[in-house]
């Protein structure tokens, strides 16, 4: 596990020169809030990270329900037990496997590692706009229906999932990236996430931290091209899923 920390943020990247997975510590006054919870053997390596911090983990947010998101998930709330666990209230469902689609939501399948046999569900559901201490919930549906990204309001630091990625080259979900193409391939609708980066693009983030890849300084000129490139290919191509 590498860790990299940039003002209250520490980024704890699992597998970082194979397949990294990053999850997020977010530092606040009455402690840390955990983003993500990365693969199945990342939970000593986030506890141990808190340790080194010096606080307690307070609160557990998730960007989404897929598998490398949710990897520990069972095993820290056996440790952490009163520890609640956010998720927006779209992704609730796919915490416990419900791949069904709303009424009026783009019929493209919904595709990824869903959980399967996860234990853990939400202890507090969240809508776009909600705060969770000093982190604003930004809605970006499109990796999966209920994605969600976090702007720290104190720095304006996004910590934005799988709603783009920097590993490979700086993209928008559901755009390859040949050199990592995993996050594109389990995207549930490009034309959604499109609509999403330009929503994390109007937020103005100063950072962009993502569940693969390097965290970005300054990342809105590179957060233009990757939306740039989305909509040349949306438009050759045609369709949105």
């Amino acid at each position: 596990m590498k860790i990299t920390r940039l003002g209250a943020l520490y980024q704890l990247s699992f597998l970082p020169r194979i397949f990294p997975v990053n999850c997020y510590l977010v530092e606040q006054d009455d402690g840390l809030t955990l983003i993500d919870a990365a693969l199945p053997f990342s939970k000593n390596g986030i506890l141990d990270a808190a340790r080194q911090i010096g606080k307690p983990i307070t609160r557990i947010v998730l960007t989404h329900a897929h598998d490398d998101h949710v990897g520990s998930l069972d095993a820290l709330k056996e440790t952490l037990p009163d520890v609640p666990v956010y998720i927006s209230a779209r992704d609730a469902r796919l915490l416990s496997g419900d791949v069904s689609l709303d009424p009026g939501e783009p019929n493209t399948p919904i595709r990824g590692g869903v959980p399967k046999k996860l234990k853990t569900r939400a202890d507090v559901t969240l809508a776009d706009g909600d705060r969770v201490g000093s982190l604003l919930a930004v809605a970006v549906p499109g990796h999966t229906p209920g994605s969600m990204a976090f702007l720290d309001t104190r720095s304006r630091a996004m910590i934005a999932g799988d709603a783009m990625q920097t590993r490979g080259g700086t993209a928008v979900s559901g755009q390859v990236k040949p050199l990592f193409p995993f996050p594109a391939l389990a995207t549930w609708n490009r034309q959604a996430a499109l609509a999403s980066a330009r929503k994390l693009r109007e937020c103005l983030p100063t950072l962009l931290a993502v569940g693969h890849g390097r965290m970005l300084d300054d990342p809105l000129q590179a957060i233009d091209s990757a939306i740039l490139t989305a909509e040349r290919t949306l438009a050759k191509n045609g369709k949105g899923a």
